[in-house]
């Protein structure tokens, strides 16, 4: 299935509008690479900066990225937002957001790393769009190569500061655990062990290579262009050797801040805006300021109520938060709670616009 097809929705052809597609591809890269170069001349700031571009994700893309779920099925599928369709969106919120919210509650462990799985899969799952419809990532033509990317993907910002910075990692875990059972988080002991981050080091070390080597294999094989077909391969091994060393030297708090906001935000905002017409076409025409009015305008009262999960789970918690990182673990788990159902609708997107599909 073409980039162009997915980046508009299943059925339409219409080409997109291709300066805000650089834009966007182009914005992550280049803060990630200014964080990884201030990280590797200056240092790391101090922690209480590190918290700046998590906080600044409550209305920056962060919180807000997600906010139009209600809205990107029907116009993906070219279907009028009904109250049916608003009902139906609700309740999975209400309901698998719900039930997860229980289970930080009963057993935050589990939750814990419950988040970082399902982070995994659908920052993963982000960049795959990213690649196939908006980089024209050909070399992915096989569902098994675009499932062996999601795990790359997904894998370097939630794995390898594991390996690079357990000591933080384990404080974030401690944080956001020891907000419902500040005696939990001792049973993730074991994963920051030696053997384990190595254990772990190997395999994302093992399934970049091998990522990359199957795409630089494929890339030009139908129309033989291998220079031309290439060209998407090599942003795709650019981003992922970048984002590799940045998640390695950047510390995670602050990395996984600018990474939420300016990577995976930025670019789910843009296919959000690509299957709405009206946005499509003022980006189209090249009016990117009323693409943005009318996004933040239909995410504005979801990121009001995103936030008003968040004041739910910080006056239910046990532990009142105390400090800076304590509130943003309470933040964090608040994402993670939106996170669980915002994953089914891009699923669900992405079936509609048979990113994984490659044939159809």
């Amino acid at each position: 299935m073409s980039g162009e097809t997915l980046a508009r929705g299943a059925g339409a052809g219409d080409d997109p509008g291709r300066v805000a597609v650089r834009l966007a591809l182009g914005c992550g890269p280049l803060v990630v690479a200014a964080a990884l170069t201030l990280a590797a001349v200056a240092g790391p700031p101090p922690l209480v900066y590190q918290y700046v571009p998590l906080v600044l994700s409550v209305v920056v893309l962060g919180l807000p990225h997600g906010a139009v779920d209600h809205l990107a099925l029907p116009r993906a599928r070219g279907d009028p937002v009904t109250p049916r369709s608003l009902a139906l969106v609700g309740l999975l919120y209400l309901i698998v957001g719900g039930a997860y919210a229980v289970v930080w509650f009963l057993a935050p462990v589990v939750a814990f790393v419950l988040f970082i799985l399902v982070t995994l899969v659908h920052w993963g799952q982000g960049d795959v769009y990213a690649l196939v419809a908006l980089a024209g990532a050909d070399h992915l033509e096989t569902r098994t190569r675009r499932l062996l990317t999601l795990v790359v993907r997904g894998a370097l910002p939630m794995l390898v500061p594991l390996v690079a910075f357990p000591a933080q990692y384990a404080f974030v875990a401690e944080t956001l655990v020891g907000s419902f059972d500040p005696g939990a988080a001792a049973a993730l002991e074991p994963a920051f062990a030696p053997p384990v981050r190595a254990a772990v080091a190997v395999g994302v070390g093992a399934a970049v290579a091998l990522a990359l080597t199957l795409g630089f294999v494929g890339a030009g094989r139908e129309d033989g262009s291998r220079g031309r077909a290439r060209g998407p391969w090599a942003v795709d091994l650019v981003e992922t050797l970048g984002l590799v060393a940045y998640f390695a030297v950047v510390p995670p708090i602050l990395a996984i801040g600018l990474y939420f906001c300016f990577w995976h935000s930025l670019r789910h905002v843009l296919r959000t805006m690509l299957v709405d017409p009206v946005a499509g076409a003022a980006l189209d025409r090249g009016a990117f300021g009323a693409a943005c009015r009318r996004f933040a305008r239909d995410a504005a009262l979801p990121t009001a109520g995103g936030l008003a999960v968040f004041a739910g789970i910080w006056l239910s918690a046990p532990r009142t938060p105390g400090t800076v990182p304590d509130l943003i673990a309470l933040y964090l788990v608040a994402i993670a709670v939106l996170t669980l159902p915002h994953v089914v609708v891009t699923t669900l997107l992405d079936r509609e616009q048979r990113l994984w599909s490659p044939s159809a």
